[in-house]
């Protein structure tokens, strides 16, 4: 464990935080700082605030926020943050679902104090190897922006990873737009993570999750009696993210009078919180996302013209999962082995039944869902291959894999369409996507391909 490590404890019984705390303590004298809080608003100020390597959470807290909601927001603020869970109440659903929103483990009460320490410095070390990949990894690699998924061979995507090498090192203005679960965040840090800015916060904020006051307070911060509820004065994320990245997720669904407070912000580079009159000077780097269209928002006066065009500086389109079948294999493949690791299966790949399903798949959440559903495939499978058992019923039923469907070889009613069709997807996902080779398995010209590609909508 590295003498800068931050190992935050939350848990609502003082006495048990404490003591865990302490044992920790006791273990990494000098070699670490622990912190120790009994609620869950007080780990998200933290998490929120500081980086913070490793995170020993209960599960049940008293209050709304729980231990899921904790190992969320860590995620969020901070990829490399590892978390392990406590509860008294296991159960295989609870486990999936913390594994599968990347939690590093799961205990169980009354915990064994050797094996927690154990674990915390085992994620200790992952969290620092992670810094260290990062640190060592060259500013101008193009590998560095195909991380988390966001990557392919698609011609679309390639475009977007060059624009992201040219635009990182500058500190002009990002705009990402595309459907939701497309990797825009993800392309956020990795703007973050190649810029002179990367050793300084990256903070992102979802600008459609909160209400008019409480996104203003979350962003300019507010004063002790500002509002019903402002019990002491608190810092935003521009000053908090100060030096660093601020990502405006889902801008175009900001309220008016907050879209004219951002835009001062943005044009003098000063943050007034709410009830303050005291001016702080800022300097933070702006990337919003959206799923919408913002040029329709403001026809129909929804969004500021001249707020669009400062936070345009550079506009990004990211395809859909949908229009990149030739990227599936690269992608299905990353995430086997992400989840694999994450979970220490035995995973280490897919059979062709199963890549042509998901290839065919429409995926209306996008990376986001092909990522989660790949997670759960390999949580669940007992073999070193995915296969069509594994397959969720959603997708099996879309490829009519179910039991009862129709047997291999009978084509009786289907159209010369379909089976054309089902062609040219089982070849590119034989191919990995590679639309040349295809071509020539298929028989056909380059060109015809791409044609039946966009005639099938593949």
């Amino acid at each position: 464990m590295s003498s800068n490590t931050v190992v935050l404890v939350v848990d609502d019984e003082r006495d048990h935080a404490d003591g865990i705390a302490e044992a920790l303590e006791k273990l990494y004298t000098k070699r670490a700082k622990t912190i120790a809080v009994y609620n869950g608003k007080d780990a998200l100020e933290i998490l929120r605030e500081q980086i913070v390597d490793v995170v020993v959470t209960d599960l049940k807290l008293g209050g709304d926020i729980d231990g899921l909601a904790i190992l969320e927001e860590a995620k969020k603020h901070n990829g490399r943050t590892e978390v392990i869970l406590i509860t008294a109440y296991a159960t295989i659903d609870t486990c999936k679902e913390a594994i599968r929103r990347g939690a590093y483990d799961y205990l169980v009460k009354p915990i064994d104090i050797d094996q927690l320490r154990t674990l915390v410095g085992q994620a200790s070390r992952k969290a620092s190897a992670a810094i260290q990949r990062e640190k060592q990894r060259p500013a101008t690699s193009k590998e560095h922006f195909e991380f988390e998924g966001v990557r392919g061979t698609n011609p679309a995507m390639e475009g977007i990873f060059e624009v992201l090498r040219r635009v990182a090192p500058t500190n002009i203005s990002v705009l990402i737009e595309g459907e939701s679960g497309t990797g825009k965040e993800l392309l956020a840090r990795a703007i973050h993570n190649n810029s002179p800015r990367r050793n300084r916060p990256f903070r992102p904020i979802n600008c459609a999750g909160l209400s008019e006051t409480l996104l203003e307070s979350e962003l300019f911060g507010h004063v002790k009696g500002a509002y019903t509820g402002a019990t002491g004065d608190r810092k935003g994320l521009f000053e908090v993210a100060d030096k660093g990245t601020l990502l405006l997720d889902e801008i175009g669904d900001m309220a008016p009078n907050c879209q004219a407070k951002l835009l001062r912000v943005l044009e003098d580079g000063i943050v007034i919180p709410v009830g303050s009159h005291k001016p702080t000077v800022v300097d933070v780097r702006i990337i919003s996302s959206t799923n919408h269209d913002l040029t329709k928002l403001i026809e129909e006066k929804k969004f500021r013209q001249d707020l669009y065009f400062r936070i345009k500086g550079v506009n990004i389109s990211v395809p859909a999962l949908r229009d990149r079948a030739e990227d599936m294999p690269a992608l299905t493949e990353y995430f086997i082995e992400e989840a694999a690791a994450e979970i220490g299966s035995a995973v280490t790949g897919i059979t062709d039944a199963v890549q042509t399903a998901l290839t065919s798949y429409d995926w209306p959440g996008n990376i986001r869902q092909l990522r989660n559903c790949i997670r759960t495939m390999v949580v669940m499978c007992d073999r070193d291959k995915l296969d069509v058992p594994d397959i969720p019923p959603e997708i099996a039923q879309r490829r009519q894999l179910l039991p009862g469907s129709r047997a291999p070889g009978d084509l009786a009613g289907v159209s010369l369409n379909e089976l054309e069709k089902q062609a040219i997807i089982d070849t590119l996902a034989k191919t990995r996507g590679n639309r040349e080779k295809a071509a020539k398995i298929l028989g056909i010209g380059e060109r015809t391909l791409y044609r039946k590609i966009k005639e099938y909508n593949l």
